[in-house]
């Protein structure tokens, strides 16, 4: 059976987040619930079928890919350049909050200093694919708090860059390997660097390219070879992004649809490539509830507690306040402060690194993962309370 894996795996998750999907529609939910159901049914902790879970990531990956792709298509330099002041100076203070409110519970935990630090990290950020489709939905990519939110959450990748990069480098020093602070800050920089050379690459080389290969292609006549076309040069940049400039691939495939942003087919390339987002996007929700243990939540209930709350109400207070501080209305300030009051797929990466490397429990990883399920669930009630505008 282990040559079918790919199939099984798939024709599990995509049956069963189809039928949860459907019961949590029924029952007024979000779909998004019963997505990540469907993943905790197919999981290695629940009796039955159990899908393939590395599969099952890398898959999820694909749509995270594909959707920061599409954000690219639809949000130009422009767009995120004009709300520089409202998200960058609020998403900075939310984050080292986050990550100092999350360290503190850690450390009430009784956690080592170098897990609760990575435990706050994990925290401080938001699931860019939860906000995206949220986005989506309410239709509002375009407009001002949209661009907010986007450049809010994009901040938060190049964060969780750079804290891939130092974690290593922390372990290393308390390993009896020391780094001195100027190893670690040269190590920053060259990451830093080196997405800044494939941003400018994106912008002044892909900005030209890219439109010219999609005219081509669109030249043929051939719906299929166009849709190809796009999922190769989303798929293509976003490895290209993490293979040589360490960057994430959400991070390479949001610039590679930045690049062809403004060409004459990019509605329709847009367009084209819903379909096939909108399913990678289920298999993320479905990857991370097979992720979740629900044992720790007998186990541990209190702790599971103290970091969904952590992962919820506090980053909701520790968002809405500095964009309220920098002058945004009552409404952009609540959607950015609960559309980011949750915790995901790069959560996932972080807390990964750091299990591997030593930091970080398994029984830690699974409360996080417990704190990223509950975050996600309730995310769209949270986000009941974003006034109108009439009344923001």
């Amino acid at each position: 059976m282990n040559q079918y894996a790919l199939i099984t795996t798939l024709v599990g998750a995509i049956v069963l987040a189809f039928v949860f999907g459907f019961a949590a529609q029924r029952l007024k939910l979000s779909p998004i619930v019963g997505y990540l159901l469907a993943g905790v049914a197919v999981g290695p902790y629940t009796p039955g079928f159990e899908a393939d879970l590395d599969l099952a990531m890398q898959l999820s990956e694909i749509g995270v890919i594909l959707l920061m792709f599409g954000v690219g298509l639809k949000i130009s330099v422009e767009d995120i350049w004009s709300v520089r002041w409202a998200a960058v100076p609020s998403s900075v203070v939310q984050t080292v909050l986050v990550a100092l409110l999350g360290a503190g519970v850690g450390l009430g935990l009784s956690m080592p200093l170098a897990e609760a630090l990575t435990l706050g990290s994990a925290l401080s950020i938001a699931s860019t694919i939860v906000l995206m489709r949220m986005l989506e939905e309410r239709r509002l990519m375009k407009t001002e708090e949209g661009r907010v939110a986007v450049s809010f959450v994009l901040l938060e990748d190049l964060f969780i860059v750079i804290a891939i990069v130092v974690l290593p480098a922390l372990v290393g020093a308390t390993a009896g390997t020391p780094m001195s602070i100027f190893a670690v800050v040269g190590a920053v920089g060259l990451t830093l660097g080196k997405i800044a050379v494939f941003a400018a690459l994106m912008l002044a080389i892909g900005g030209r390219l890219f439109p010219w290969l999609i005219v081509q292609v669109a030249h043929t006549k051939s719906r299929e070879l166009l849709s190809l076309g796009t999922l190769a040069l989303a798929l293509g940049v976003a490895w290209a992004a993490y293979r040589w400039f360490d960057a994430s691939f959400a991070l390479g495939a949001f610039l590679g649809g930045l690049a062809l942003n403004g060409s004459r087919f990019s509605h329709k390339v847009g367009e084209d490539s819903l379909p096939l987002r909108d399913t990678f996007a289920v298999l993320f929700f479905v990857a991370v509830g097979m992720l979740f243990d629900p044992g720790v939540i007998v186990r541990q209930p209190l702790a599971l507690a103290a970091i969904a709350t952590v992962a919820t109400l506090g980053k909701a207070i520790l968002a809405y306040a500095p964009m309220r501080l920098m002058g945004q209305s009552k409404r952009v300030a609540a959607l950015v402060a609960l559309g980011t009051a949750q915790i995901g797929e790069f959560s996932f990466m972080l807390a990964g690194l750091g299990r591997s490397l030593g930091v970080m429990s398994q029984e830690t990883y699974n409360l996080i993962l417990g704190a990223a399920l509950i975050s996600i669930a309730v995310n769209p009630f949270l986000l009941r309370f974003v006034p109108d505008e009439k009344r923001a």
